[in-house]
């Protein structure tokens, strides 16, 4: 798998950095995908730099085997909680798309109808 960490002119980007945020992104996405997974990308803005507040921005791109790619963001105070909620909002995302696609493999749907 292929793990990036971007980050602009206002967060440092270190080895260590980029090992940590794989590290807690690895521990949500890995479980439930790994061996499916082929990229992920992590995109860190600080959006109004020495201004403060909740300015950090973060998205994170998936690319799992056989599908297309999944992004989502969150914004927040700091780095941690900005990934977090963006892991958690892009994990959202490939659940609800990956059962779509168990329905139409003829899996029972949410309405109780037989897939065809």
């Amino acid at each position: 798998m292929i793990f990036q960490v971007r980050t602009d002119n206002h967060i440092r980007n270190s080895a260590e950095f980029a090992e940590s945020i794989r590290a807690d992104v690895e521990a949500a996405i890995g479980d439930r995908f790994g061996d499916r997974l082929r990229r992920v990308e992590v995109y860190l803005e600080d959006v109004n730099s020495d201004k403060g507040g909740i300015d950090t921005r973060c998205s994170v791109e998936v690319h799992l085997a056989g599908r297309p790619a999944v992004a989502a963001h969150d914004i927040a105070a700091d780095v941690e909680t900005a990934v977090d909620g963006a892991v958690e909002r892009v994990l959202r995302v490939i659940e609800k798309q990956l059962g779509r696609q168990d329905d139409r493999a003829g899996h029972t749907s949410a309405a109780g109808d037989q897939g065809m």
